[in-house]
């Protein structure tokens, strides 16, 4: 009930920035808004949406600005209605946010307004936080290569459809994982989960466990060689959590994509590609206190 009760107020305060996402913000208000002090305030606000407060609100703004950024504002415009001082100051955040410039990033921008948040459904879904827009982004073909696992199992749509693969022989060890390093000596590290379920295949799932595989590297044996064809995708990053709420914090950001977003958005799923989950150093729980993965969905414009 009391997390309930701190979401309904938490609640106010997001919608209360939407309203305002042009307007100075002071923090203080938004404290006094929910009653709690500053102090409890900012770390209710960070366990609930994964952010801080002020890294929320920039990162909000710069949500908003795509959609002026698609429909043809300049940016130094766009930079001044959102409160950046400067050009370089509104790219510098944008790049850091999105991982491109805007120049480069207005191909592929989101046509859509950012949807409106709801903190209750992304709490009862145990996402671990805000899943913020998607980057959108045009990769060319690439092709990589690993182990398949084949398991029994029905109404297979998408890889959030895989079972706790995790603890197959090779995979919890990570026997598999080194061996695919020290054998195809991959140029980044990374790791690919695709579902290979024929559209057909209504009681199995085809899962494949790979790296990137170098143009004339010969294939050992037992191992699966698959060429992903050129798309553009909608990358989404599971919110920043410890090691124990990874799996929720996948599977809830797959709910979230698909429950909420697609029907949202302008876009829906390019059945020419795979979709697939990447795995790089960022999930290493050994090196960072909270991690995160993301979910490439290869997207064309809804006809």
């Amino acid at each position: 009930m009391i997390a309930i009760q701190q979401l309904l107020l938490l609640q106010q305060v997001i919608d209360y920035i939407e309203e305002h996402i042009k307007d100075e913000i002071a923090p203080e208000s938004l404290a006094t808004m929910t009653g709690y002090s500053p102090y409890h305030f900012y770390r209710v606000f960070q366990k609930y949406t994964g952010y801080t407060l002020m890294d929320y609100v920039v990162k909000r703004r710069l949500q908003y600005a795509l959609h002026e950024l698609v429909n043809g504002k300049k940016v130094i415009q766009i930079a001044m209605d959102y409160g950046f001082e400067t050009h370089a100051g509104f790219t510098k955040a944008f790049k850091k946010c999105f991982g491109s410039p805007p120049s480069l990033y207005k191909i592929h921008c989101p046509k859509s307004l950012p949807q409106k948040l709801d903190l209750i459904t992304i709490h009862q879904k145990n996402i671990g936080g805000i899943v913020m827009q998607p980057m959108i982004v045009k990769r060319e073909a690439f092709t990589v290569a690993g182990r398949t696992f084949e398991i029994n199992m029905e109404n297979v749509s998408y890889t959030r459809d895989a079972p706790a693969i995790w603890d197959q022989e090779g995979l919890a060890d990570g026997s598999i994982e080194r061996f695919l390093y020290n054998s195809l000596a991959p140029k980044k590290h990374g790791e690919y989960c695709i579902n290979l379920s024929p559209s057909a295949a209504e009681d199995k799932f085809i899962y494949l466990f790979a790296v990137d595989l170098v143009k004339n590297t010969s294939l050992p044996d037992g191992l699966t060689r698959l060429q992903i064809p050129s798309a553009t995708y909608a990358v989404f990053r599971t919110p920043l959590v410890e090691v124990e709420k990874f799996a929720s914090a996948i599977k809830g950001t797959w709910k979230y994509i698909l429950e909420d977003w697609f029907p949202q958005s302008s876009y829906e799923v390019d059945e020419a590609a795979f979709d697939f989950e990447y795995y790089d150093e960022h999930c290493h729980h050994w090196d960072y206190d909270k991690i995160y993965m993301e979910i490439h969905i290869p997207i064309k414009e809804r006809g």
